[in-house]
């Protein structure tokens, strides 16, 4: 008896825990903390959890039964609860790159998938060994690569289009229920789309690391150049009548004195920590992981300083010639960890 519930657990839980693991080693860049990684496990852990009272309640106010409920209702409330999770990662631009949103989507998926298996493991101990094949190797696959899914397409969209909203995150979740919705209603036998699941989801998230892997270096080599330029612009004499040395003397008409070289301080100390994050990503891709040091810590204490002295006002002004994409917010993330 001991044995069986061993192998039924082995079985329910260590697939989706190792797929995680191999998203995890073959991210080059190591963008991701694992304490973070950690973190959204137990927070799709925690989604799981609110589904249960939530799925209930909804057995009992709508009138269908429960093969419709689980093909039609369940897959929207359980993708719009793991969601959630991801949807707060990306308006806080915790997430820099592809990469980054299908590990953040499919530990969330792996949280939500341990505890239910979990809870199915105490509630079914006596299960046959194919329903765990099933559980293990289809369903909390299915739950990781879904929420994987929405998190990769919503980051793509804010990526390209940071100012539309929340429209952006409707084609993500859209894609994550109907997956859901279509591994649940069971076409084929268990087995079968076990295997199409197994199969189909390494593919995509293949295609989706070799896409931020090339982004990644794209960026890196593009904005280093750009942010070095900057800087030694700033750090020479002719900084004041270059453009952006006139754009910032023409503010002068808008803003106190103070307040411009408050500006002024503010791109140069942007641009020095932009280089130093493009700089740890080049290291880790190489193997070294260097920490982020005390003196980069001043720094981002010194730019948060000088945004609230700035104010809104002022950093739209400067916006014009700052390069803030979803990539390039994240790199202040990254150096505060």
């Amino acid at each position: 008896m001991a044995a069986d519930f061993l192998l039924h657990a082995l079985l329910g839980l260590l697939p989706v825990c190792c797929f995680l693991t191999a998203l995890i080693y073959l991210d080059s860049y190591k963008l991701i903390p694992l304490r973070w990684v950690l973190g959204t496990i137990v927070l799709g852990c925690g989604a799981a959890v609110l589904s249960y009272p939530v799925n209930v309640a909804g057995l009992e106010w709508l009138p269908i039964d429960f093969v419709h409920y689980s093909r039609y209702v369940s897959p929207v409330l359980e993708e719009f609860l793991k969601g959630s999770i991801i949807f707060v990662l990306v308006r806080h631009n915790r997430i820099g790159f592809l990469v980054d949103a299908a590990i953040f989507g499919f530990a969330v998926g792996a949280g939500f998938a341990i505890f239910e298996n979990l809870f199915y493991l105490r509630a079914l101990p006596d299960t046959q060994l194919g329903i765990w094949i099933v559980r293990g190797f289809g369903t909390a696959i299915m739950h990781g690569g879904a929420t994987a899914i929405y998190a990769v397409v919503s980051e793509a969209l804010a990526g390209q289009n940071p100012t539309r909203g929340y429209a952006i995150y409707v084609p993500g979740f859209v894609g994550a229920v109907a997956v859901h919705s279509i591994f649940n209603h069971f076409f084929f036998t268990p087995i079968v789309n076990t295997l199409v699941i197994l199969v189909s989801f390494p593919l995509v998230l293949n295609i989706v690391f070799q896409r931020s892997e090339k982004s990644v270096s794209d960026w890196l080599g593009v904005g280093f150049d750009a942010d070095t330029e900057l800087l030694e612009l700033i750090n020479s004499g002719e900084f004041s009548s270059s453009k952006v040395g006139l754009y910032l003397n023409s503010l002068k008409e808008k803003f106190e004195g103070p307040v411009v070289v408050d500006l002024l301080c503010y791109l140069r100390l942007h641009t020095e920590l932009s280089i130093r994050a493009k700089g740890l990503l080049m290291m880790r891709e190489s193997g070294f992981m260097d920490k982020t040091g005390e003196e980069t810590k001043a720094k981002l204490e010194e730019l948060k300083y000088l945004e609230t002295s700035i104010g809104t006002t002022g950093l739209l002004a400067i916006r014009p010639f700052m390069r803030m994409s979803q990539e390039d917010l994240w790199q202040f993330y990254m150096l505060s960890n």
